[in-house]
């Protein structure tokens, strides 16, 4: 999960950059593959963030954890929204640096998130790493008895072998899933109808 996630950040500041440098280098193409390679980033980071924050919250304040990233979206959109106005960032000298400060939250991410231990699921689970996995959980939640928590991370690793891991394409074709995938694809797809940019 933290390897993704790190390597996402150098996409995004990669295409930040990219961005960055468009006006110098008179191609308005560089906006067009920085804003492409920018999509791709924040498609990846969405699932990611979720998944290593749920991971390594304690559980009572998982929910809380995992709500973040909503509230971080809104005011990443509202940040972007107030420094483009022609006052701050949005003049035509200063466009480039507006198009590349989506690379800002990526590289502070860049620079603390390797002092963050992996995932302990992730360590248990998948590299099956038990003590790995303690030394995580103490890391992050402070000594103390989570003997509770590895039991739980156990029991779903007990659970996982006798589930079938399906790859997108199976997904898709698997009839029990059908409707459930139709039901996410038209929600994600009509979200940017519902007006949440504009709040």
């Amino acid at each position: 999960r933290k390897k993704c996630l790190l390597c996402n950040n150098l996409l995004m500041i990669v295409a930040a950059s990219i961005m960055g440098c468009s006006k110098i280098a008179q191609s308005f193409e560089m906006i067009l593959i920085g804003r492409f390679m920018c999509g791709i980033s924040a498609g990846l980071c969405a699932p990611l963030h979720h998944q290593y924050v749920g991971e390594i919250s304690p559980r009572k304040l998982r929910g809380f954890a995992n709500s973040t990233s909503s509230f971080f979206w809104s005011l990443g959109k509202a940040v972007g929204q107030i420094s483009g106005q022609r006052e701050l960032l949005g003049s035509q000298s200063l466009w480039p640096m507006l198009m590349a400060s989506c690379g800002l939250p990526a590289l502070v991410q860049l620079v603390f998130l390797p002092f963050f231990p992996e995932s302990p699921p992730y360590l248990l689970m998948r590299k099956g790493d038990q003590e790995g996995c303690k030394k995580a959980i103490r890391q992050l939640w402070g000594e103390g008895h989570h003997q509770a928590e590895i039991d739980d991370i156990m029991k779903e690793k007990s659970t996982m072998k006798n589930t079938k891991i399906l790859s997108v394409l199976e997904l898709m074709k698997e009839q029990a899933f059908r409707w459930q995938l139709y039901m996410i694809v038209i929600l994600t797809a009509t979200v940017q109808l519902c007006g949440i940019n504009a709040v």
